[in-house]
């Protein structure tokens, strides 16, 4: 069983790491991260689709089955998961391209998903952290593809950072309170399995403070532009020109 975990995980790191060779050839005038962010993109819709799959509709339910027994697409898509992070974390530490919290998330992932292999239980849960966490990373990435190709500043960037703020809040901190809960009165899950949720929902935390920092900043910038313009349009229509000085 060990062994072919390791083989499974191992064929997703090789594929990972294909998409990514082959994403900087059709993109050789890009850079390496615009590369890797179209790896990180693909994995996320991908995962957001399988780990709902799961949670929604093949069980069993997280919040009322936290601690049971791995199912075996559970298991497939832990390690398909599970390549995926190891790729994207030794990326990260060779371009050192992010920070310690960044490198705190994907390291205490990958933990996660090799505990929730290696107990054989524990994969409702984790699949449905990985839901969560995941659900936002499409928005992050188009963000990312926005400002590279100069169409940040625009109302599609308003509009996806409202997004990403909202379902992050919504889902990572709103739903991951009541799933964290759920672990934590359970009597199944493991006690180190509940240290690991509670690690998770600190590192979303810290997030979240960097998401709503930046949100307030913007909201503060855009609403005093608003005024700015609103004061001169209002000086025109009394005076019928700008005054100068």
């Amino acid at each position: 069983m060990a062994l072919a975990l390791c083989l499974q995980a191992l064929c997703s790191l090789g594929g990972w790491l294909s998409l990514y060779i082959s994403f900087c050839r059709l993109n050789n005038h890009r850079s390496y991260e615009w590369s890797c962010r179209l790896v990180t993109f693909t994995h996320g819709v991908l995962s957001i689709g399988l780990s709902a799959y799961i949670g929604f509709i093949d069980g069993p339910w997280p919040f009322t089955h936290p601690g049971s027994p791995n199912t075996p697409l559970q298991v497939h898509v832990l390690c398909f998961t599970l390549g995926y992070f190891i790729f994207d974390l030794g990326w990260c530490i060779y371009f050192q391209s992010e920070g310690a919290l960044m490198l705190a998330h994907h390291t205490l992932s990958i933990l996660g998903i090799i505990m929730a292999l290696v107990l054989g239980e524990s994969g409702t849960e984790v699949n449905a952290v990985l839901f969560g966490s995941e659900i936002t990373n499409p928005l992050l990435q188009m963000r990312w593809f926005l400002r590279e190709t100069g169409h940040y500043h625009s109302f599609t960037g308003d509009v996806v950072d409202f997004l990403f703020a909202a379902v992050f809040t919504g889902v990572r901190i709103g739903v991951g309170a009541h799933l964290l809960f759920c672990e934590m009165v359970s009597p199944k899950p493991k006690w180190f399995v509940k240290v690991g949720g509670v690690a998770m929902y600190a590192v979303s935390w810290c997030f979240m403070v960097s998401i709503w920092r930046f949100a307030w900043r913007k909201s503060s910038k855009k609403y005093h532009t608003w005024r700015s313009r609103r004061s001169e349009e209002r000086q025109v229509k009394h005076n019928g020109h700008l005054k100068t000085h």
